[in-house]
């Protein structure tokens, strides 16, 4: 219970942190400038945009766009069922070699391979990595059968998220009585989240490292962090001097990345949810280069 309690007054204490200014002065240049002009022409094409970036060691909001916004973010919702994963662990209540198998009631297309893979049960450390490599459905599905979507949801509350959820399982199909969305959460809280987990104040140190752990085998480098360079299957140790970890989310008129960056001059945690009319080609390809421009200008914050 004090550790419920002190998370939610970190929490809270984030939350009223002064304000960065939305453009700072770099050089001879305003930052993110690049940022604020993409996430603007795509608003004005109908987008709705949310997104905030602040200094991880200082806590400054380096900028911000409708970062208070409830927004759908798709697999990014994961991240709190790996949360209550690595708290069990922690404890013991799981065992990270404890065999779980999969039913016909997980089964879930899409994102991952163990739907590929002929072998029926797999251990929990094991579907935990295949949820942070691959965002794996089935993997997430048979770990949110065991631990309980209550569970998930009570450490959400106790972390202090009040505009941040995971709603439901993955379903290839939602129907009227189904969560409209997998997950919501805000650009603001999502950035306190990686935050904290970089800082290892997420449950506990060990907790916290555990998450990062597997969400440094995330493959997807297809939104922000298709700016930064690096090799999406090979990235745990710094290339150049740049560190990612991060988690996307991909849904019909969904995309949503936040990541914690780490460079030679600085480091930085990002948030960027787009939501939007997916009918064309051409309206998915502006948002993803709406969503790279803002990683471009991240990457020059740290580099």
């Amino acid at each position: 219970m004090t550790t419920q309690t002190q998370e939610s007054e970190r929490r809270t204490r984030h939350a009223g942190a002064r304000r960065g200014r939305h453009r700072g002065p770099i050089g001879d240049r305003e930052a993110f400038a690049r940022a604020f002009a993409a996430l603007g022409q795509l608003a004005v094409q109908g987008v709705q945009v949310s997104a905030r970036a602040t200094d991880l060691a200082t806590g400054e909001v380096l900028f911000s766009v409708d970062d208070h916004v409830v927004m759908p973010t798709a697999s990014i919702g994961k991240v709190l069922l790996l949360v209550e994963v690595a708290a069990r662990l922690q404890t013991g209540e799981l065992s990270p070699l404890a065999t779980l198998d999969r039913l016909p009631q997980d089964a879930a297309g899409d994102s991952g391979i163990w739907h590929h893979l002929h072998v029926p049960s797999l251990p929990v450390a094991d579907l935990a990595a295949l949820v942070g490599a691959s965002s794996d459905n089935l993997a997430t599905n048979v770990l949110l059968r065991r631990v309980g979507l209550e569970a998930v949801s009570a450490r959400t509350e106790a972390l202090g998220l009040t505009r941040t959820a995971l709603l439901d399982l993955v379903r290839d199909h939602r129907g009227p009585d189904d969560a409209p969305q997998l997950s919501v959460g805000s650009a603001n809280e999502l950035t306190w989240l990686f935050s904290a987990l970089a800082r290892g104040e997420v449950v506990s140190p060990a907790t916290s490292q555990r998450v990062i752990s597997w969400l440094s085998l995330n493959s997807d480098f297809s939104l922000v962090s298709s700016a930064f360079g690096l090799d999406p299957h090979s990235h745990r140790h710094a290339e150049h001097g740049i560190l990612l970890v991060n988690k996307t989310g991909t849904d019909a008129g969904v995309r949503s990345e936040v990541g914690v960056l780490r460079g030679p001059r600085a480091g930085v945690t990002y948030a960027v949810s787009t939501y939007f009319d997916d009918t064309s080609l051409p309206a998915r390809l502006a948002v993803i280069d709406g969503m790279r421009t803002v990683g471009l200008d991240l990457l020059e914050y740290v580099f």
